[in-house]
């Protein structure tokens, strides 16, 4: 079911596969990726499911593997999946928010064969990290479980999402890294799918704060490098301040494989929110949903792309941007990403700008996914 022209030539393997083991989850960020509808999923794969998805994705060529929610701690087969994908062969690694993580199961992950953890926060602000997951404890169980991590040798991984509520905190971010022994951190500007979406207008820094906060980091960064320190600090900007789209995810079904809780397969997470009918793996398998699914073949190569994109001489580079971003923006997934300065649609993002620069609203606006539970934690 491939498209014609440049798009004859079969796709290369998913090296990347992202399982996506539940949608549930114990906090309420604001700026979740998972879809609004989530509760709307079907039920959630068995173990013998994902397994087989494993096997199959693996006989492919994938060769990383990352468990992913949702909180993937709630599945309580965690560890046997873990164990069947290191038996496999492949690298495996835990995206988690540390809660209901505890020391036992950081061990029993160890056993079973996982290669690394990657623990997130929401702020090096106690009350803020706190309010923003909509948990009391939070903060206090990502500290101790990120010290159990490392003491248990694995790469110590942290994430920190920032936005306009936290990004003027970075120097205090970096310093509980390196406080914690960090070897990877991921200073990532919050991207704007799901939950961050609905609520961009509270959570987009505006260019000012992120001009400083990239400074502050890159000062961080060379005084690190100049010690002979180990700790890599990773700046990741928001596509808004950008004039130029990114390829997104290495380009549409090239690298990156993802399965979602019931099981329909995705070419990137948040691809379900397009008009696009996606196969689910209990009803094909991953060679046939990746090879020759439409779903998979909507938009790989540049057949699909109309103008600008299409006569542009850097298509090749960023591959027309991202597709939910120009769905998002613009209701057509095969425009140009509006980020880019040569999309007619370029305004919403210059408007976005704007509204970043005017005064913005306390974080007790700010749509979560639990709003009961959070309004608690923030007034309480």
């Amino acid at each position: 079911m491939r498209n014609s022209g440049s798009n004859d030539s079969p796709p290369g393997p998913p090296l990347w596969l992202l399982a996506e083991l539940t949608y549930r989850c114990p906090l309420q960020c604001p700026y979740c990726s998972n879809p609004l509808d989530f509760a709307q999923a079907g039920e959630e794969l068995s173990t013998a499911e994902w397994i087989r998805v494993f096997r199959e994705a693996r006989d492919m060529g994938a060769a990383q593997l990352g468990f992913s929610g949702g909180e993937p701690l709630v599945r309580q087969d965690l560890a046997e999946l873990i164990k069947a994908a290191r038996d496999m062969g492949y690298y495996t690694n835990l995206i988690t928010s540390g809660i209901g993580l505890t020391e036992q199961k950081v061990r029993d992950f160890k056993v079973a064969g996982l290669d690394h953890i990657q623990i997130s926060f929401q702020a090096a602000d106690e009350a803020v990290n706190n309010m923003l997951a909509g948990s009391r404890k939070a903060f206090a169980q990502k500290l101790a479980m990120a010290r159990a991590v490392k003491a248990q040798g694995y790469p110590m991984v942290l994430n920190f999402v920032t936005h306009r509520h936290n990004i003027d905190e970075i120097a205090k971010i970096i310093d509980l890294c390196l406080e914690l022994e960090a070897d990877f951190v991921e200073l990532a500007t919050c991207q704007f799918y799901g939950w961050a979406e609905l609520n961009r207008v509270g959570l987009l820094p505006t260019r000012e704060q992120l001009q400083r906060a990239e400074r502050i980091t890159n000062e961080y960064r060379e005084r690190l490098e100049a010690q002979g320190h180990p700790c890599k600090l990773i700046f990741v900007t928001p596509d808004y301040y950008e004039e130029r789209p990114k390829t997104c995810m290495n380009g549409w079904a090239n690298l990156f494989l993802d399965i979602t809780p019931d099981g329909t397969a995705l070419p990137c997470h948040s691809a379900r929110q397009l008009p696009v009918q996606f196969p689910n793996v209990r009803e094909h398998s991953i060679e046939h949903i990746w090879t020759d699914s439409f779903g998979f073949n909507r938009f790989r190569g540049d057949d699909w792309m109309k103008e600008p994109c299409r006569s542009c001489d850097e298509k090749h580079k960023d591959l027309g941007g991202c597709r939910c971003q120009a769905f998002m923006l613009t209701g057509d997934a095969e425009n140009a990403d509006p980020v880019c300065s040569k999309s007619p649609h370029h305004g919403v993002i210059l408007k976005a700008r704007e509204e970043a620069d005017a005064p913005g609203s306390g974080m007790e606006h700010l749509t979560l996914r639990n709003e009961k539970a959070s309004r608690l934690i923030y007034r309480g």
